[in-house]
């Protein structure tokens, strides 16, 4: 048997192939885990009530250093990870703590107001401690709002393992490189799909199921798909968009005080105030 797992080790390291170099890198990557444990001190720090703490008796300003050598050592294996070299990665890694920090006031700012939109948008709430407490909507957005300030400072890898998490726990899967205004409202949850480069106006609704998605992508001359373009929609103030819908392409712009239907099936623009529906003459 001794020799069969032996040899079995081998084999699997000559399955890499040409391709080895992609999946077999000289510096690990970030620790799925720890990044995890951060996002939890994160979120008992913005709001002690509802989180709870490692520690119950730490401190504020504890909890926070804490988050912040846990967020440090981890940017910097995703910045080694990423070719950087070690000197340089620490150097970055402390410098994109040093911003990430002085986010975290606005950053909760935005969480309070998605609190209201949860709250006064959805009759079932009986009150806001309860909406962040149990929705699956304000916690994968808690999380996006915290990514979502890593991506923008360009930090590799760590914004996605977030939101990754994010999905898994609540089926919601948004991007750290999408845009959101302020009040944004996710109802249910499951299902929703927000890509990368989507941009979403203020006091936006989304319910279940909906897609934000790509129409198409294009290609470069060795037909992989272009990276770093403009993939997904813009939709504008006050709009809902009601379960299963679908609205794709970086050209499709959704006009203010839009109304979109259960079930539509977008790839162009609609003005403001557009009441969009499905009907099944038109989608068949």
């Amino acid at each position: 048997m001794r020799e069969e797992i032996r040899e079995t080790v081998k084999s699997l390291d000559r399955v890499n192939g040409d391709r080895g170099t992609a999946i077999r890198r000289t510096n690990p990557p970030p620790d799925r885990r720890e990044v995890i444990r951060i996002l939890k001190d994160l979120q008992a720090l913005l709001f002690p009530m509802c989180f709870r703490r490692e520690v119950p008796e730490m401190t504020d300003e504890a909890l926070l250093e804490q988050a912040l050598d846990r967020l440090e050592s981890q940017l910097n294996a995703a910045l080694c990870f990423d070719s950087a070299e070690n000197g340089e990665a620490a150097q970055q890694a402390e410098a994109i703590c040093a911003v990430f920090m002085r986010k975290l006031p606005e950053i909760k700012r935005l969480l309070l107001l998605d609190i209201e939109a949860l709250y006064e948008g959805d009759p079932a709430a009986k009150c806001r401690e309860e909406v962040m407490i149990s929705y699956p909507g304000f916690y994968a957005i808690t999380i996006y709002r915290i990514a979502h300030e890593l991506y923008l400072l360009k930090a590799p890898l760590v914004p996605r393992i977030m939101t990754e998490f994010a999905h898994e726990k609540t089926g919601i899967d948004i991007h750290p490189g999408a845009t959101v205004g302020e009040y944004f409202f996710i109802d249910h949850g499951t299902g929703i799909v927000i890509g990368e480069t989507t941009v979403i106006g203020n006091h936006v609704k989304l319910y279940q199921g909906v897609t934000l998605g790509a129409k198409s992508f294009e290609l470069d001359d060795d037909g992989n798909p272009v990276k770093g373009i403009k993939r997904h929609p813009n939709i504008g103030n006050h709009v809902v968009i009601y379960a299963n819908a679908t609205i794709l392409g970086g050209n499709t712009t959704i006009g203010n005080d839009c109304v979109i239907g259960g079930n539509t099936w977008l790839t162009h623009s609609v003005p403001d105030g557009s009441v969009i529906a499905y009907t099944a003459t038109e989608n068949e």
